[in-house]
């Protein structure tokens, strides 16, 4: 039987809403370039998102007490840098460039489709971005949230359960009244163990071009290739 319409729409952000491969090998470029460093700027990005899931880990096994994602982002960016015989790079430039992350452009369908779905739905991120990141790229890319909810809000980071099932109890909703929508397949395999619908958007070019997820590798509601096609549901 197929479940009733959700009420709420939750996001990831990373890689379902914005292209941050494209929008932090253009920053590196023009902040790292301009002292002089050769780069294939692409592969940075890619560097630097590479130690992402490690950082959250260390939060998430305890090891580390809950930290913000610009903090684990700027010790993974150190880390980049160093690996990179690139420990010259000034406080200035690195505080800069971390904050990157915050002016990241969103998929050409999301800005114009988000204002579409929010006209039916209760719209929020559930990001592992922190708060300020998440106001930031939404005043950038002129999104319109009912909520920022997310790691920040739940103190932890996805998968674990707690970050969806707190989106869900902040909207005043039941996990099945909500529906996670993403471009990563462990993501929404997460949101279900948790209770909630899901949904899969392809971000066929996240990683590079062909190498983001082009159907999902788990069970979903629906699968889509643009935001604007959950107003079927």
């Amino acid at each position: 039987m197929t479940p009733p319409a959700p009420q709420a729409l939750i996001f990831d952000v990373f890689g379902t809403l914005v292209d941050w491969r494209s929008s932090i090998a253009r920053e590196a470029e023009a902040l790292l370039g301009a002292q002089g460093v050769q780069a294939d700027w692409h592969v940075f990005a890619d560097d630097w998102r590479d130690q992402y899931q490690p950082a959250m880990e260390e939060v998430r096994t305890g090891r580390l007490p809950f930290s913000k994602l610009d903090l684990l982002h700027r010790r993974n960016l150190d880390v980049v840098l160093q690996a990179l015989g690139l420990g010259h790079v000034g406080e200035a430039v690195r505080t800069r460039l971390n904050l990157a992350w915050h002016r990241l452009d969103a998929w050409p369908d999301v800005t114009p489709d988000l204002a579409r779905l929010r006209e039916r739905f209760l719209l929020a991120p559930c990001s592992n971005g922190n708060v300020s990141l998440m106001v930031d790229l939404a005043r950038h890319n002129r999104w319109h949230w009912d909520a920022i909810l997310g790691a920040e809000f739940a103190r932890d980071y996805k998968p674990k359960p707690a970050v969806y099932l707190a989106a869900a109890d902040a909207l005043g909703l039941a996990p099945q009244q909500v529906m996670m929508v993403a471009a990563h397949s462990s993501d929404l395999a997460a949101a279900a163990r948790a209770g909630l619908q899901t949904a899969f958007i392809a971000r066929p070019d996240e990683h590079g071009p062909g190498l983001g997820e082009h159907t999902p590798t788990v069970p979903v509601r629906i699968a889509v290739r643009r935001l604007e096609e959950l107003l079927q549901l």
